[in-house]
Parts: structure tokens; sequence; C-alpha cells
């Protein structure tokens, strides 16, 4: 009976075995859905990809000014702030002009008089003319008066250029705005003393921005006037601003042997520009072909892959990249995706080939003060 039975409760023992606990942690598990929103996507687009030599330097208002001190004076007043906007001719510093308004009284003073002076003489020599002609003046009295209407008028000349010299003066004591723009940088404050040539203060225009960048002299054979620039401008993330080569310098750094190269900026343009360090791309060679981001590339060895979502499902593709962008960081993409494939931006390393997907709405921004609930 023992050796019958043997077999039919080594076979139910089997079975129960089968379906106990371990077997569930031996059967296949179906990885979760995952949950992506439209921030969690890039769409693989073809466009042109630019392929030359890099410029770096900083963005420059094409028209500044520096206003310096022209006569030596106090500082009475500084009329307007960093940042502040000014129109042309508008009063941005006063000086002291105590001392310059004497001297120009001193001059009006010494106008009126050679005005009276040369006027007398001028007066005599037409009077001894007369009696000359009638002969009861000398030739030597005319000749007396002629010389001292020609000195009157010398010193009259004389007085008018103090006159004209101490009104330039006087207006030397004011620093006006050249031309519509802002203040960039406040040199003086009031009671300070400023002698000739001490700065006072900046004014830029932002409206005429360019480029001042260094190109590497082994590159300096494709670059040229009139070529355009592709420019990424620190702070301002991947925010792309169009230029146009205005110049390339001649010569060349003698330390560095880098060459300067002058870009206008295209377009509208942030006045915050001003001052800040940027990279440009010549585009010496333009081609066509989808770019990517690194953040949406995975690597394994020497190969790369990216995640496509298609029909709610994850698909682990290959792909064959080009050269990258030394600038912004993207890859040329040869082969593996197309026009159109939605891929993963940001892709992590749990992901499974084939895991189901289900799509949600973008994640709610925090509530605004005047969208808040009240209570």
């Amino acid at each position: 009976m023992k050796s019958l039975f043997l077999p039919l409760a080594l076979t139910v023992g089997a079975a129960l075995t089968g379906c106990g606990p371990g077997a569930a942690k031996s059967a296949p598990v179906a990885p979760p859905t995952l949950l992506i929103t439209p921030e969690d996507l890039i769409t693989a687009h073809t466009g042109s990809v630019s392929a030359g030599p890099l410029i770096t330097g900083s963005i420059q208002p094409d028209r500044r000014a520096d206003l310096r001190a022209e006569v030596s004076a106090i500082v009475l007043a500084v009329l307007k702030e960093n940042g502040q906007a000014v129109r042309k001719g508008d009063l941005l510093v006063r000086l002291d002009d105590t001392a310059i308004r004497d001297s120009l009284l001193s001059a009006q003073e010494a106008e009126r008089v050679g005005v009276q002076a040369a006027d007398q003489a001028e007066r005599q020599l037409q009077r001894l003319s007369t009696l000359r002609a009638s002969g009861m003046a000398s030739t030597q009295q005319l000749e007396d008066a002629e010389i001292r209407r020609n000195n009157t008028q010398s010193d009259l000349s004389a007085a008018r250029a103090r006159l004209v010299q101490a009104r330039q003066q006087l207006q030397r004591t004011e620093a006006r705005a050249p031309f519509d723009g802002i203040v960039s940088d406040r040199k003086v404050s009031a009671g300070d003393t400023a002698q000739i040539g001490k700065e006072l203060l900046k004014v830029i225009d932002p409206r005429s921005l360019r480029f001042e960048g260094l190109v590497s002299s082994d590159a300096i054979q494709s670059v040229h006037a009139g070529q355009a620039v592709s420019l990424r401008v620190n702070g301002y993330g991947s925010q792309d601003f169009s230029g146009r080569i205005r110049l390339v310098s001649p010569t060349a750094n003698a330390t560095t042997r880098q060459v300067e190269v002058l870009v206008d900026i295209v377009g509208e343009a942030p006045a915050r520009l001003a001052g800040l360090y940027a990279e440009g791309r010549v585009e010496a060679a333009t081609t066509t072909a989808i770019v990517l981001p690194a953040s949406s590339l995975v690597r394994e060895g020497d190969r790369t892959w990216a995640w496509r979502v298609a029909d709610n499902r994850l698909q682990k593709v290959a792909l064959t990249l080009g050269e990258r962008d030394p600038r912004r960081g993207d890859f040329v993409v040869r082969a593996g995706v197309a026009d159109g494939d939605r891929l993963l931006r940001h892709p992590i390393g749990t992901l499974r080939d084939g895991q189901a997907v289900q799509h949600a709405a973008s994640a709610p921004t925090a509530a605004s003060p005047a969208s808040a609930p009240t209570r």
C-alpha cells in the first residue's frame, strides 16, 4: 500500500508547492505603468545645424559715453542713479560754478568796457578824418587815432574771447546726457572733488548692442564680415540670439594669438545683456539633422540609447550619434529616431522596454494670491 500511494503523495505535494508563496516569487511580474506629463517628453525635430568656429567674449553697448569732469570743482548734485533712463540733454551731474560765475561777470564787464573804448576810438578817427580833409588836423594825429582804434578793437576781440571761454566753462559745470539711454555706472557723489578728467558716470544706449569676441587664429580663415552668428548669453539659459559679423580685426593679439571680432546683435535684445559673457558660433557651414540634448540620452558602454514613447509603450532605441555642439552640449543624431518621435526628456535606470505609459496633465503650478481660496 505505501508503494502505491508514495508517487501520488509526491505529485500532490509538488502541486501544492507550485501553488505556494515560492511560486509567486518566481513568476514574472509586469512593470508598473509609467505616469508621464507633457513636460517629461521632447519631440525630435529636424533643423539646421551650424558648423563653424567658436567666438567667446561679452556683450557691450555700441553707443556708450564716459562723462568726465572738464573743470576742477566740487560735486554739488548727482541727479541720476544706476539703471535710470535718461533723455538727450538731461542734467546728470552739477558741479560748483561759483568761481566760474565770478570769472564770467569779470569777462562781461571787460567786454562792455572794450565796446565803449572801441566806439569812442572809432568816432575819434572819423572826426580826425574829417578835419584832415579840411586841413585842420595833421597826418600824425590821424595815424595816432587809427592806431588807437586798432588797439581798442584788438582789446575788444580778446575780451569777447574771454567771455566765450567763461561761458563754456560755466556750461562744463553741468554734465548732460549725450543721447537717449540709461546710466550704467555712477562714479561720484555729492561733496566729491572732481579734478579735470575725473570720471563722473557712464551712459549707454541699450538698444545698440554688439558682441565683442575673440576667435582662435587657427580658424580665422573661415570667419568673414557679413556671416551670421548664433549667440548664447550667460544668464539667459538656452535662449538664442542672432548676430552678424561687422568686422574682423586685421591683427591678432600678441600674447593670446586670438583675433578680435565685432558682431552686431540682430533684432530686439534685452537691455540687461550689456556686460554679460557670451559665446557665439559662426555659421560657416549649415547642415540639416536631428539634435537631441544630452539629458535624453542613456550611455551603456560604447552604445547610446533613447527611450521613445509610441502606442502608450516605451521603446528602447539605439542611436548613432554625430558631432556634439561644444557650446550647447547637444548631439547630432545620425540614425535611430525620426522627425516627430517623442522621447523621454530625463530617462531613469529602472525603465523597461515595452513598459506601459499613461499620459497625465501638466503638474499644477503654485496658486497665485489672486487665485488662492479665501477663508
